[in-house]
């Protein structure tokens, strides 16, 4: 089965939504570049400014962590094993930017997918490796499909950061595993007990007591975004889901979604 065909299939699985136009095929092409150096696993300083920018963040994926000079900012495992797979993968080559969405972030970097000359899709590479995962945003959804499904044959394979227990997907119980890990991004699973709406926003109940059992919550606009693909979250009582980012604490642990891709249906 091609890479393509997966993710199509993953992107009808993921809560249903119908497989549109958001491949790898549609990012818009830009410039050229070269990259100087590797900041990280999922950041690069350009030789030259590239549209008024100095370096770029690989939309679309998030590796391992460095310290990079930052506070009680420990390692991630394997942060230095992705920076050097990065650099291996894009120094001293003239590689192609390309577009999805919104194409710098708060910081003026460029937010840009990665392309070899021979066609290597650098983000690609980086999740069929096991050295990324998927980190996708509202403004910034193209080709998250395709990112979905080499992550998630690298992480059946146990290949890179997904044969370590530091990025293992976390179950929604116990409450207080999930509520120590509050601050730091992760993928939890769990069934919906319960899915309320309340002046428009959505809460995704994952136990008995909402005041401190796990949760997900969608904005109202957010709820709006996922009817307008064609999807009612109240739907999803009762079935296992997947959602990946930022844990909070706010009546237990809880992660607030932005984006329909970032909730997967495990089971009908």
């Amino acid at each position: 089965m091609t890479a393509r065909l997966l993710a199509t299939l993953l992107f009808v699985v993921c809560l249903g939504l119908p497989a549109q136009g958001l491949g790898q095929s549609d990012l818009m092409p830009g410039p050229t570049a070269t990259i100087a150096s590797v900041v990280d696993g999922d950041t690069v300083v350009l030789k030259t400014p590239v549209l008024g920018a100095s370096q770029i963040r690989l939309v679309g994926i998030q590796a391992p962590k460095l310290t990079l000079g930052r506070k009680n900012f420990p390692t991630w495992p394997l942060a230095a094993a992705a920076k050097s797979l990065l650099e291996a993968l894009v120094n001293g080559k003239p590689l192609t930017l390309s577009f999805g969405g919104a194409n710098k972030d708060r910081h003026g970097r460029l937010l840009a997918h990665l392309h070899r000359p021979d066609g290597t899709w650098i983000q690609g590479e980086m999740l069929k490796r096991g050295m990324a995962g998927v980190y996708s945003f509202p403004d910034n959804r193209t080709a998250v499909a395709d990112m979905l499904a080499l992550e998630q044959a690298a992480r059946k394979a146990k290949r890179g950061i997904w044969g370590l227990r530091y990025y293992a997907i976390r179950g929604a119980d116990p409450v207080k595993e999930l509520s120590r890990l509050a601050g730091s991004f992760q993928l939890i699973e769990g069934r919906v007990t319960d899915a309320v709406r309340i002046k428009g926003q959505v809460y995704l109940n994952f136990g008995q007591d909402w005041r401190s059992d796990f949760t997900i919550t969608l904005k109202a606009k957010v709820a709006r975004q996922f009817a307008k693909a064609g999807v009612d979250p109240l739907n999803l009582k009762g079935r296992m889901v997947r959602v990946r980012g930022w844990l909070k604490k706010y009546n237990g642990p809880m992660v607030e979604a932005s984006h329909p891709e970032q909730i997967e249906v495990i089971t009908p």
